[in-house]
């Protein structure tokens, strides 16, 4: 079918901000359904030409495709503000006037990844009149659970990008200096100046808010997903940063929502991919094999052919829940997630007082412990434990963390070799029982699969900012010496075990630079240019009994 692209269309928001657009579309004449994408990223290498060839294929499949730059991007009017309401009612907006267009049938469906797929939910959560459908990869959840903070910590890397980077006009350019040097930059207030963005508005309320007040709370939407009825197509990885706004926002639309066929009509896919899915089957040594990839593009066809032209294909009457185990490594297709066989197994900490290093004598099994001494260590937020890959760059991805393990700040607790194959599916948690000697500090847990070669292969992390270990919200600094609990959330994994490898709890207080360091002082967020070495207690004792929990199947 042959293609009219019309480049640069405008489109009128309600304060009368214009928006552009390309606009791919079949060349005959006729009413077509509209898959919408509305995009920060046009001008990142690379996008635009693959976001193009996309369009094109689905405009030869009978489809309008309509890429919208967000507000003040690319050609677009107006600011960029991430996450606050502009996205929303944009959103609405250009979803109304997709009904309207002569080339439109009236049934929109949109779909994107990373920010595009966050802009797809807030939109939702209005219910525009003709939005029939979503496919949101990669989806950011509500940004204190990820971007720009993660439970009190400033995703440093990530949120630099989103704001500094992202924040331009056009995303082209990166920074004026070195990134990894900027990354050690302090104050964090004056990080924009690093990157040649002094006094960036963006940077400057983002380290102004670093708690769920009302500035965050006006750009949430995962509490308004009662009010989102549609089938969704949730696409994430294993490696994706981002995977806990898939998850939640999966439960939220098949266990929560009140309306059946909305329970019904979601799909999840969850490949061993990185934000960038379904791209590589190997990521650093290890090769998750042919099956790694599949063809995603024409799962995507055969869901808007189903919801928006009401094909009788039967993607709807398929397993809706397609899952890649690794260590196994292989897809497994079921009706739900997480799998209702995994029963939450409670793995606790146990060591003589010196669990320091691989080298250590901390161990994990399922025995309670009784009378044990606690593992120190000191955190010096000026030589940070680090968050690498195998090249030395920003790790996302299953790579060996010996070199992190080797550390005496990183506290290593590991299970006998297995006896047979024990696959691990869901949630994953940890209680721990810690003191500090200062007012304020991090804890940071990370889950690995160690190999009978001592690989030791990332799998996930979590980390908890202390004055927010009871409340997002409102933060309570730590009083010296005295033993708290701290819930750290390492999101969810399915992982296969194989008999002779080992399950492993590695405990420290940083992982840099994927998040910023704590100073260790108590301070406001971002003000500090001093750093304090914060003595840590690590308990796993009867009254303090540590441990990760993990989600057994079979």
């Amino acid at each position: 079918m042959p293609v009219k692209v019309e480049l640069g269309t405008k489109q009128r928001m309600r304060d009368g901000v214009k928006l552009s657009a390309d606009i791919f579309r079949p060349d005959v004449k006729g009413k077509f359904p509209v898959i919408l994408t509305r995009t920060p990223y046009r001008t990142v290498e690379g996008f635009q030409d693959a976001q193009n060839e996309e369009a094109r294929f689905f405009a030869q499949h009978g489809y309008a495709y309509v890429i919208q730059d967000c507000r003040g991007k690319n050609d677009s009017e107006g600011v960029y503000r991430p996450f606050l309401d502009d996205d929303r009612v944009d959103g609405y907006d250009t979803v109304v006037w997709a009904t309207k267009q002569p080339w439109s049938n009236g049934k929109v469906g949109t779909v994107g990844a990373s920010y595009a797929a966050w802009n797809q939910w807030q939109t939702a959560t209005l219910r525009p009149p003709g939005l029939k459908t979503m496919v949101c990869t990669v989806a950011l959840p509500d940004p204190v659970l990820n971007v720009p903070y993660q439970n009190g910590a400033l995703v440093l890397w990530m949120s630099e990008w989103m704001a500094l980077i992202e924040g331009r006009r056009n995303t082209k350019t990166t920074s004026v200096n070195d990134p990894r040097k900027n990354f050690w930059h302090l104050p964090v207030r004056s990080i924009d100046e690093q990157f040649g963005r002094k006094d960036s508005r963006i940077w400057q309320e983002w380290v102004a808010h670093p708690s769920a007040d009302r500035y965050w709370r006006a750009a949430f939407y995962q509490d308004k997903l009662d009010r989102v009825r549609l089938p969704v197509l949730h696409i994430t990885g294993w490696y994706d940063d981002d995977i806990i706004g898939t998850h939640i926002n999966y439960l939220a639309m098949t266990d929560s929502s009140r309306d059946e066929k909305t329970r019904k009509s979601q799909k999840l896919i969850i490949g061993p991919w990185q934000h960038t899915v379904n791209v590589k089957r190997k990521l650093g040594e290890v090769d998750f094999g042919e099956s790694a990839l599949v063809d995603l593009r024409g799962t995507k066809l055969r869901w808007f052919d189903r919801w928006l032209k009401g094909a009788d294909n039967g993607i709807d009457k398929e397993p809706l829940v397609d899952i890649f185990t690794t260590g196994r490594n292989s897809w497994s297709k079921g009706p739900l997630w997480p799998y209702p066989n995994a029963r939450p197994t409670r793995f606790y900490l146990h060591s003589k007082g010196r669990a320091n290093t691989c080298s250590g004598d901390g161990t994990l099994s399922t025995a309670k412990p009784a009378s044990e001494p606690d593992d120190a260590y000191a955190y010096d937020p000026g030589d940070p434990a680090p968050n690498i890959d195998d090249d030395g760059n920003l790790a996302e991805g299953p790579f060996d963390q010996r070199p992190v393990e080797r550390r005496n700040d990183v506290l290593v607790y590991s299970t006998p070799p297995l006896a047979d194959e024990v696959e691990v599916s869901g949630r994953i948690t940890v209680s721990l029982f810690a003191s500090t000697s200062r007012r304020d500090t991090d804890f940071w847990a990370q889950l690995t699969d160690v190999y009978p070669n001592g690989f030791s292969m990332h799998l996930t992390e979590g980390i908890i900012r202390g004055r927010y270990r009871k409340s997002l919200e409102n933060a309570q600094l730590l009083r010296p010496g005295e033993v708290n609990e701290f819930p750290i959330d390492l999101w969810i994994i399915s992982n296969a075990f194989q008999r002779g490898h080992r399950i492993r709890l590695d405990i420290s207080s940083s992982s840099f630079p994927k998040y910023d360091r704590n100073p260790n002082t108590g301070n406001a967020f971002g003000q500090d240019s001093e750093l304090l070495i914060a003595e840590q207690r690590i308990f796993h004792d009867l009254k303090h009994p540590s441990s990760v929990t993990l989600p057994i199947v079979g």
